[in-house]
């Protein structure tokens, strides 16, 4: 297989809007029109309830996880001829997967998730000890603050710490999650002006207003 053919499958993908299909399955309505408006897992959480948040968890999550874990192996091996770079082509489609979860091809770029759930997928398959270390940073924020969305951010960038610890600075994961925690923390940029303003929404009960 080519690369770019990967990579595009990796996009396409992560492309997939589990959570856009869950509320029109489940009440019939788009989630981008709904509380936050985004198309993530704490949104559906508060507008569908836990169970159908933690099965849009699990697959964007997966979209993730599978493009950076099983397509670099199908490449055409003239490609993957050099120092780790079988590593460097699943960080590629793990990058085109977080970029298809937040500007998805079948939504024709319009609304989107916030790339955590799949971006943990990606490092997940590539970097398990260091993505377990930043899961336990995001869960004791929320534990703190009941703020999602400033656990995700503690969270990611708390990944290239672990990363480093874990694989070290010099290898291609650490530059992959640096690149990856700013992009989290940009799509939350307006989290953080409400952060800051005291505004931000904390984690109630399923079907609560979202964050807005």
């Amino acid at each position: 297989m080519n690369p770019a053919l990967a990579v595009l499958i990796a996009y396409v993908a992560g492309s997939f809007p589990s959570a856009y299909l869950a509320g029109r399955a489940l009440k019939g309505i788009d989630l981008r029109t709904v509380g936050s408006g985004n198309l993530g897992a704490t949104n559906v959480y508060r507008t569908l309830g836990a169970g159908a948040a933690s099965v849009v968890l699990l697959i964007d999550a997966l979209k993730g996880a599978l493009p950076a874990a099983l397509l670099p192996a199908m490449i055409d091996p003239s490609y993957r001829s050099g120092p780790n770079a079988t590593l460097w082509w699943g960080l590629a489609c793990g990058v085109a997967a977080i970029a298809g979860h937040a500007k998805p091809i079948f939504l024709l770029g319009k609304g989107g998730g916030k790339g955590v759930a799949t971006g943990s997928g990606v490092f997940a398959a590539l970097a398990p000890a260091a993505i377990g270390l930043a899961v336990i940073v995001f869960a004791a924020i929320v534990y703190r603050s009941r703020m999602v969305s400033l656990a995700s951010i503690g969270g990611s960038l708390s990944l290239p710490i672990a990363v480093a610890f874990t694989l070290g600075a010099d290898s291609p994961v650490f530059a992959a999650s640096c690149l990856i925690a700013l992009f989290v923390v940009w799509m939350h940029r307006a989290n953080i002006q409400r952060i800051r303003a005291g505004t931000e929404p904390r984690l109630t009960s399923p079907t609560a207003e979202g964050t807005r």
